[in-house]
Parts: C-alpha cells; structure tokens; sequence
C-alpha cells in the first residue's frame, strides 16, 4: 500500500532518513519538499504513526487536523478502549483518544488520508456512533437522560413488588408467575438497552458492561423461566434480575448525573459569551446583532452589568471590568481608551465603545474552552495501565464466571452454581476502572482553569506534582515586563538627530527594552536607516556611511570617560538594566531602564521554596541588574546574560542531575526552554509562541498561581490514586465474594451484587467531585 503523507520544510533531511529507516514494516520511502510516500503492506495504520511521530520529532509540521467529536453508544471503559482502538486502526490516524468519562473522541488524523465520514462509519460498523456533523450534542444528552429517567421510574416502580414478593411471599399462590410478570417489562422494555448494546458487542466478536448485565439477567431469567413452566422445586431469580436491571438503571442516572457535574466548568465558561450585542454604525446609531454575526473591525457597545462578547481594543469610555472568569483574580481591573478587553468578561459600573479584534474561535475565552476540552479528554499516563485492564476486563469476568458455575456443579451444587454466575456478572464494574482517572482529571483542569491556570493535556497536570526544580526567566515573569527608561544621560546636548537616530534604530529592534525607549523619545523615524539585529547583543543601524550601536555594555567595547562610568555604577546600584548607544569611539548616551518586581512575586517564589522546590532565575540581563533581582527575591543562584540556546542547556544540566524541572518564560527567546522543560508553564500576557509551547499557561500572569498549580496538581494525583484503589479493591474483593468463596456462611445476592455495582461508579465520580 502506497500512502502520501504531506509534510512542510525539512530542516534535517539525513536524520529524517535514518530515523524512518528504522521503522519496522516500512518497506520503502520516498522524501519530496512536500510530501512523505511510504509503502507498508503490513499494519500500514501502525507505520503510518510511527511515521508521524518521527515527523514531530525531527521539527516538521503535519499537514493534520485535530477534533473532538462525541461518542455515542458507550456503556463502560470497554466501550471506550474498544472505539478508541477501531478509531487508532484507521489508515490516516495519527493519534485518537477516547474519553468514557466525558463521552468523546479526540482525532488527530491527516485530511488527504481520511475523512471524518471515514471515521464514523468505522465506528457504528463496531457497534458505536461519532457525531461528526454540528448537531446540539446537550440536546441529544437531555434526551438520553429524560429517556433513562423514565426507565428507572418504571423499573423502581415494578421493583417493590417484585423485591416484596421475592423476599417475604415467595411461597403464595402463583408466586413465580406474578414475579414472572413483572421481571419481563423490567428486563425487556426497561432493561432492552443493555440485550441490543449486548447483540451489537457479540456481531462485532467483542463483549462490554452490556454483555454482562445482559448475560447475568438473561440466564437468571432464563432459568427462573424453565423453573416456573415445569413447576419443578428450585429457586426462582425473577426478583434478582429485574431489581438488578432496576439498580443498575439507577447507578447510570446517578453515574450521568455526577459526570455532568465534572464537566461544570466547561459549561460556565460556554455560558460567559453573550448570545448578541450592540453594534455602533459610523452615523453613530446601535443596533443589535447575534453573537455569529459579528465581523472584526466593527464597533461595539458595552453597557453597565454586561458581558463583553469578544475581544477588543478600546476607543472611547472607561470602566472596571471584571476578569476573574478568565484570570481568577478577583479584583476588577480599570479599562481605559487602548486597553485589551476579551471575551466573557464583566463590564461593571462604566460604558464603552471597543473595536473587535477577534472574533468566534479567535478570542481569548474560545481558546480557553478548547484548551480545556482538550485537557479534560486526554490521559494521564497511569491510564494507559487501566485501559490494558479494561480491556480485557469483560472476558476475564465472564470466564470467572463460568469457571464459578462449572466448578460448584461439578461439587453437586448447581443451584450455587448458578447463583455465583450470576452474582460474578453483577458485581463485576469495569466503569467504576474507566471513570477513576478521566473524571479527576476533567474535575482537575476544571478547577484549575476556575482559578486563571490553563492545563494543555492530563499528563503535564500529573507530572506537576512532581516538579522540584523551577527555572525562572526574570523579564515579564518575576517582572512586570514592562520596562521603562528612567534616564538618559548623553555625553553631550544631543542634537535632534542622535535622538531620531536613537528612536529609529529601536524601532527596528526586536527586543522587548526598545518600546520602552521608543516611548521615552518619541522622536523622527528615519525611512532610509538600515538596520541589523545582533541575537542577544543588540541593534547596529547605518546612516549616511556611519555605524551606530544600542545595546548591553560587554558587546559595546568602548571606552568610557570617568563621568560614564560613575552614571553607569550609579543605575546598576539601582538595579536598572543599562543600555549603551554609540558610534564606532564612543558612547553617546547611557540609558537606564527599570522593570517594575510583580507584586506577588517574591510571596510566590517565598512559597515554592518553602515546599522544597529550588527555584533558579536566567535573565538575559546584565550581571548586576541580575543580582540585585534575585538578591530582592531570595534566590540563591542565578545566571545573567544568558543566551535562548543556553536556557535550554541549563534545564537539560539540572535534567541529567535527575531532576523534574519546570520552566516558567513569556518570550520568544523562552520557547526553547520551555520546549524542554518536563513541566512547562507560559504567561499568559507574553508570546503567542511561548503559550504554543507550553503545556501550562497562567492567565493573568501571577506567579503566585504557580503554587495553586502544583496544589490542584496534588489533589487530582491524589484523587486518581484513591479512585484506582477503590476501583480495583472493589473488583478484587467483590468477584471472588460473589464466586462463593465464603460458601456457605456468607452467601451474596445477585440483587445486592446490582446495588454494590451501581453504587462502585458513583463512588469515583463523587470522590473526583471533591476536588471543586
């Protein structure tokens, strides 16, 4: 089988050709600018991974496309790892993953191989549904619900005569055949789901939740059925399977009920965006628009107590603007002409008028809610265990099972015989095994995205935890990373050119420190400057046969008059960072500029190390600016001037000295590190790169969050140990019970064996509750 993949730019053509030579069943491989032929006759889905894979490693981006869809159809963590592998096996697939816990399917797959159409049709021919096409999936939910609801009222309502007559008037008149009466409606109306989710698992050679609750039923019933007909002496099950079916109808409401609640803080972020606005034409007249129609450029309108609909900039008017949906700092923040107003927030008492800048899936809140969504259906890496589990968790009960009838047969006791089959297919809960890690993980990032901390994917959130080295970048991270100029002293009166020199040559900059001295001047802008930026050094700009140089002292070698240098000491004792602007013999002017310490900064990192984690500080600022900022912050060790490629040497060091490192930056120059730091964390006010980067973005950019993460980090680690123990401590104590192990003294219900069930999963959920 030839497949193209299309890739883009190559950086390494001979690695990537020693690493896809190394790919197992791929037979041959052919590399052009724009795409990747492969021929693999054999698993062609596997190599097409593989494949991928190595594309990411090696720097190429994938022409690939990734989407959540819903899962309909599932019943239990076998249904998940069952849809998830169908979905894995499709040529095309890079990576899916499915979620039971929040119903739905994350794809990450190549458009040229495979079509979402595809993917659908692979599903339903295993027995499952994706909702590919834009339906109202809450909709299709409330109906499923209402319908369940309905079953469990009529289940509950045959259950008590049918338990009382069971339990004390089994000996009455026409006993069996009145239970016999009642259990039908109950397993075959109210129950029908699990028998057609049962047929669907046995056409597609597989077995799930359904099969057992379908088995266990069907032979009690069975059973119970020869017994009444032939009128021979035995005990009848009617009352055990249709309370079963009753129980377990009831553990799905409650299961469904408590799973809405995970999934509480996607629901308030969708409800932040309101569903119209207020549009102002240019004759100065409002109308109101819906939310879907809204275009960037427009003028919109915001009134006292309202929601701002999407992201903007504003023109006109001033007011405090509640944030804490989206930062989770709870004090309103002033908004003024120029200021950045997003999506979801709260207008309070003013009114302005701001102009859209981003718009539907652009704005701020929109990517909020992807990131979670996102997050909240990947897996942590503890559940790749379970999912082995789960999968084969169905076949080992139902062999255990009929291990337990044959053997207490074969002892002369088929009454216990099939009791036990029964009661092992009952009791047996692989949802309680699927909920145990998704539903603390949806319940964790949640949390964490109520208190202004994005978390990309479950395993950075469980790896946080960890972290016990903490690499800080200095500028708009322990800082504001607004600097300003706070002097410049020239040589000598400047004339008019040196300052439009100056300003022109940092207008071309691409540091962070021009702005602030572009703000300062305020000067001419020179068209016909040239200019070259020095990485991490500087600025040169040529003008009329002359060079000029803006940047940190060691890379202006100039000598200084003694004058220079006093002003020089006098900002490093200041702990401004000091930039020098010259010609080829001397410096024209030495600037100081002072980036203002965060508030919450030195609380923050005060914090981290009293919870034994070292926290490092890299700046690419001068040594005593440097110094002085940590010196402030307590910490011990530092390095300045660094370079962005020795960043990212330094959190490989403390990696080789067995540490889990976190790197927390806002900047271009951070992305590197963070690229390679074990917990990667962005601010959320720095670069869009730096966000892309990172597994872990904090909103409002306040260090002091950076505490909070770790803490949600520890109670959603906690939570998932806790439901896997229970979990597995449930099933490896409640099957053998039911098998009879402790025949005759304690004997078990299949009817109890239900209720244990139902009540095993609603158990997990609650626990992963805790964590709101």
């Amino acid at each position: 089988m030839k497949i193209d993949i299309p890739i883009q730019h190559i950086p390494d053509e001979n690695l990537l050709k020693q690493r896809l030579s190394a790919v197992p069943d791929l037979q041959n491989f052919n590399i052009t600018n724009n795409s990747i032929s492969i021929d693999a006759d054999k698993y062609p889905e596997e190599v097409v991974q593989a494949v991928a894979q190595i594309l990411k490693d090696v720097g190429i981006k994938l022409s690939s496309a990734t989407q959540n869809w819903p899962v309909m159809g599932m019943s239990c963590a076998s249904c998940a790892s069952s849809s998830e592998a169908t979905l894995n096996n499709q040529v095309g697939v890079i990576q899916a993953q499915v979620n039971y816990a929040s119903g739905k399917a994350t794809v990450e797959y190549i458009p040229e191989l495979i079509q979402p159409t595809n993917l659908k049709t692979a599903l339903q021919s295993a027995g499952y549904d994706l909702l590919i096409e834009q339906e109202d999936v809450s909709q299709i939910k409330e109906s499923e619900a209402s319908t369940l609801k309905k079953k469990l009222l009529g289940a509950l309502i045959l259950s008590v005569p049918l338990f009382v007559i069971g339990m004390f008037f089994m000996h009455m008149p026409y006993a069996n055949y009145i239970m016999w009466a009642l259990a039908t409606p109950m397993l075959f109306y109210f129950g029908r789901q699990f028998f057609i989710g049962a047929y669907k698992q046995f056409r597609h050679k597989s077995a799930n939740m359904d099969t057992l609750v379908a088995l266990s039923t069907g032979t009690a019933y069975v059973y119970s059925t020869i017994i009444t007909l032939t009128q021979e002496h035995g005990h009848v099950y009617f009352e055990a399977a249709g309370i079963v079916i009753a129980f377990i109808l009831l553990g799905k409401w409650l299961e469904e009920r408590a799973k809405g609640n995970t999934s509480s803080a996607i629901k308030q972020l969708m409800g932040l965006q309101p569903k119209t606005l207020t549009i102002v034409a240019e004759d100065g007249t409002t109308s109101i628009l819906p939310i879907q129609q809204v275009q960037k450029g427009q003028v919109i309108l915001v009134k006292p107590g309202e929601q701002i609909p999407v992201d903007g900039e504003i023109l006109s008017g001033e007011s405090y603007v509640d944030e804490s949906m989206i930062t989770g700092e709870p004090v309103p923040v002033r908004k003024g002409k120029a200021d950045s107003v997003y999506a979801g927030t709260l207008n309070q008492k003013g009114s302005f008028q701001f102009q859209a800048t981003k718009v539907g899936s652009e704005t701020l809140l929109a990517r909020i809610i992807q990131t979670v969504e996102n997050a909240q259906g990947s897996k942590a890496p503890v559940q790749k265990l379970v999912d082995k589990i789960a999968s084969v968790f169905v076949p080992t009960v139902i062999s255990i099972a009929v291990i337990s009838l044959v053997f207490w047969g074969l002892m002369g006791n088929w009454s216990q015989g099939l009791n036990a089959f029964v009661t092992v297919l009952v009791i047996a809960c692989p949802c309680a095994l699927g909920l145990a890690t998704p539903t603390a993980i949806m319940v964790g990032v949640g949390r964490g995205a109520q208190k202004g901390i994005l978390i990309k994917d479950a395993e950075s959130l469980e790896l946080t935890q960890k972290m016990n080295a903490l690499v800080l970048d200095k500028t708009g991270t322990i800082t504001e990373g607004q600097p300003s100029v706070t002097r410049i002293q020239w040589i000598q009166e400047p004339s008019e050119l040196w300052k439009d020199l100056l300003y022109s040559i940092e207008k071309r900059s691409e540091h962070p420190l021009a702005d602030a001295i572009c703000k300062h001047l305020e000067g001419r802008f020179l068209s016909n400057l040239e200019v070259e930026n020095v990485s991490g050094q500087g600025i040169i700009g040529f003008w009329e046969g002359q060079r000029y140089r803006v940047g940190n002292p060691e890379w202006i070698k100039v000598e200084l008059t003694d004058t220079q240098k006093a002003q020089f000491k006098s900002h490093l004792d200041l702990a401004q960072t000091v930039v020098f602007f010259a010609d080829d013999t001397r410096v024209l002017a030495i600037i100081g500029i002072r980036d203002k310490i965060k508030s919450g900064s030195k609380a923050a990192i005060e914090r981290l190390q009293k919870d034994g984690i070292e926290v490092y500080m890299l700046t690419g600022d001068n040594e005593a600016t440097a110094k002085a900022v940590s010196y402030e912050m307590g910490i011990k060790e530092y390095k300045a001037q660094v370079l962005p490629e020795l960043k990212g040497e330094f959190i490989k060091r403390l990696q080789s000295e067995g540490k889990v490192v976190g790197m927390v930056g806002d900047g271009i120059n951070d992305s590197q590190a963070l690229a390679l730091a074990d917990v990667s964390i962005a601010m959320g006010k720095g670069s869009d790169i730096a966000m892309e980067v990172a597994k872990m973005t904090i909103v409002s950019s306040d260090l002091q969050k950076i505490p909070e993460a770790i803490e949600v980090s520890k109670l959603t680690g906690r939570a998932i140990k806790q439901n896997l123990f229970w979990a597995f401590i449930y099933n490896v104590i409640g099957i053998p019970i039911a098998a009879g192990i402790f025949y005759p003294e304690f004997l078990l219900d299949p009817m109890w064996a239900g209720g244990a069930m139902a009540f095993s999963s609603i158990s997990v959920v609650l626990n992963s509750l805790r964590l709101r």
